[in-house]
């Protein structure tokens, strides 16, 4: 039970480190990382602070986390998984005023019935979209679900429905929820061939990107690529790069930072898997403690271990 536990705070804490660090260098080229950022980013307090970094505070997360709280803030309270729960807690955070929201995201939860029936919405917006949209909104906060100790597939391919109904994204959510789950319960991850029979459930177009994260050089997986830098399968990628070739969470952390792109949230995500496959303990304290808001991961972390405990029984 102490590594499960272990295991289950390295997802949760990876993902908002992730996060906050790949705020540092989100929506970055190699050339714009070379001007602000010459000796590379280690660190929070060396984030660049232009317009777009400095609307939140150092050693703060985005919407990923904030989104990824949202879902298990309403799984703590509800002590289970209740859809209409998360949809309002969605609903209530962007309602707010968050520091950034996806336009998919915003799109679907700004409609006056989302919390009535999300799905529908969701699946309407999707639709309205010529079925082509896959953002990897769905994906970024999809973390906490591994935690979850049964019906995982169920949940995260409901999740991320929510808001993300395009069977891409689908997919994404349980490959890594289910990855997530096994490193957590199992202490072994998913092998290749598993990924690729999930990713078969849901849409072969999954597959070319499993396969672009089997090669040891990031730059094959093209984060940079203009056209594609917020698709669910370029973040998917992302993360099986690291779990497949990061030798440490610190190496993965800072690899996927340093890749440009979309990176808070390739990074959160990545990084979730690599808390799950190395723990907690395996974090360098430096990004545990530079986080400003972790009593709030603490308390979730508190609530989610009632839930192990409870599905355990």
């Amino acid at each position: 039970m102490e590594t499960l536990i272990d295991k289950l705070k390295g997802a949760i804490y990876g993902q908002a480190i992730g996060d906050a660090l790949g705020l540092g260098t989100e929506g970055m080229t190699d050339e714009d990382m070379a001007w602000k950022y010459p000796n590379g980013i280690t660190h929070y307090s060396e984030i660049f602070q232009d317009r777009h970094r400095k609307r939140g505070k150092i050693g703060d997360w985005t919407d990923d986390t904030d989104m990824m709280l949202c879902i298990a803030t309403a799984v703590v309270k509800d002590k289970g998984v209740n859809f209409t729960s998360i949809a309002r807690n969605f609903k209530d955070w962007a309602m707010g005023d968050p520091m950034g929201i996806g336009e998919t995201t915003y799109k679907v939860l700004s409609l006056s019935d989302y919390v009535e029936k999300p799905f529908e919405v969701s699946k309407m917006i999707w639709k309205m979209g010529h079925r082509k949209g896959a953002a990897n909104g769905g994906l970024m906060r999809t973390s906490v679900v591994g935690t979850f100790p049964k019906a995982v597939e169920e949940c995260a391919a409901n999740i991320c429905r929510l808001t993300h109904y395009d069977p891409r994204c689908v997919g994404s959510c349980v490959i890594i929820s289910q990855l997530i789950h096994s490193l957590i319960y199992n202490n072994v991850g998913l092998s290749y061939h598993d990924i690729i029979d999930i990713a078969m459930k849901y849409d072969e177009r999954i597959v070319e990107f499993i396969d672009l994260a089997l090669s040891p050089d990031i730059r094959t997986l093209e984060l940079q690529d203009e056209n594609s830098v917020g698709y669910t399968l370029r973040c998917l990628s992302a993360a099986l790069w690291a779990y497949w070739h990061a030798k440490s969470f610190k190496e993965g952390l800072l690899t996927i930072v340093g890749a440009g792109g979309d990176a808070d949230t390739n990074a959160a995500v990545a990084c979730a898997v690599l808390g799950a496959k190395y723990g907690y303990e395996a974090i360098p304290n430096e990004y545990k403690e530079g986080l400003i808001y972790r009593s709030q991961l603490d308390s979730i972390i508190e609530g989610l271990k009632y839930i192990v405990m409870k599905g355990k029984n």
